[in-house]
C-alpha cells in the first residue's frame, strides 16, 4: 500500500495538500483555544465575587465571634452577624456558579469550533486520498498479475485521449496494436495507465 505517488509532480501535489490540511486543522484548534481563553475572561467577575464573598463571610464570622464576648448582649449581636456571614457565603457560591457556567460554555464552544472545521477539512481531504490509495493499490496488483499489462493497456485506451499523445502512436494506431498483442504497445499503454495515477512501472 502506497500513501504517495511515485511520480514527482503528483507526489508534490499530494504532500502539499496534506500539509495544507494539517495546517488548517492546526489553525482551527489554535483559534478554538484562543476563543476559549477569551470566553474564560468572562469568569473573572465570578472570581472577584467569590473572593469578596469569602472575605466578607470570614470578617463577619470573626465579628460575630468577637460580639459574643460582649456581656449580656453578646448573643443578640452575634446572630445578625452570623446571618450576614451566611449571606456573604451565598455571594461566594454565586461567584463559583458563574465561573462554572462560563467554563461549561467555553468547553462547548471550543469543542464545536474544533469539531466543525476539522470534520469539514477531513471530509474534503480524506476521501480523495483514500480513493487514490485504493486505486493505486488495485492498479499495482493488476500490473503484477498475469495479463495485467493488457488490462492496464485497455484502461489507457479507454481513458482521456490526451494521455496517448505522450508517446508516438504505432502504425495503425494504439487500439490496433493492442488488439494484435503488440508487446511494446501494451507496455507503453500500461505505463501510461500507471503514470496517470502517479505510479511507475
Amino acid at each position: 500500500m502506497r500513501f504517495y505517488a511515485q511520480t514527482p509532480a503528483r507526489r508534490n501535489r499530494q504532500v502539499l495538500v496534506d500539509l495544507i490540511a494539517v495546517a488548517l486543522i492546526g489553525a482551527a484548534v489554535w483559534a478554538a483555544f484562543a476563543v476559549r481563553e477569551a470566553i474564560l475572561l468572562l469568569a473573572e467577575p465570578g472570581r472577584k465575587v467569590e473572593s469578596a464573598g469569602d472575605s466578607l463571610a470570614e470578617e463577619l464570622g470573626n465579628a460575630g465571634d468577637a460580639a459574643s464576648d460582649v456581656p449580656l448582649i453578646g448573643d443578640i449581636l452575634k446572630k445578625p452577624l452570623q446571618s450576614a456571614a451566611s449571606a456573604s457565603s451565598g455571594f461566594a457560591d454565586a461567584g463559583v456558579s458563574l465561573q462554572e457556567t462560563v467554563g461549561q460554555v467555553a468547553n462547548v464552544i471550543t469543542t464545536a469550533l474544533i469539531l466543525v472545521p476539522v470534520l469539514f477539512i477531513l471530509l474534503l481531504w480524506l476521501p480523495p486520498r483514500l480513493v487514490w490509495i485504493r486505486r493505486s493499490s488495485t492498479l499495482r496488483r493488476l500490473a503484477n498479475t498475469p495479463g495485467g499489462a493488457d488490462l492496464l493497456a485497455l484502461r489507457a485506451l479507454t481513458g482521456p485521449p490526451g494521455a496517448l499523445d505522450e508517446l508516438p502512436a504505432p502504425p495503425g494506431g494504439w487500439a490496433d496494436a493492442w488488439r494484435q498483442g503488440d508487446r511494446q504497445a501494451i507496455t507503453d499503454l500500461s505505463m501510461i495507465a500507471l503514470n496517470r495515477i502517479g505510479l511507475r512501472p
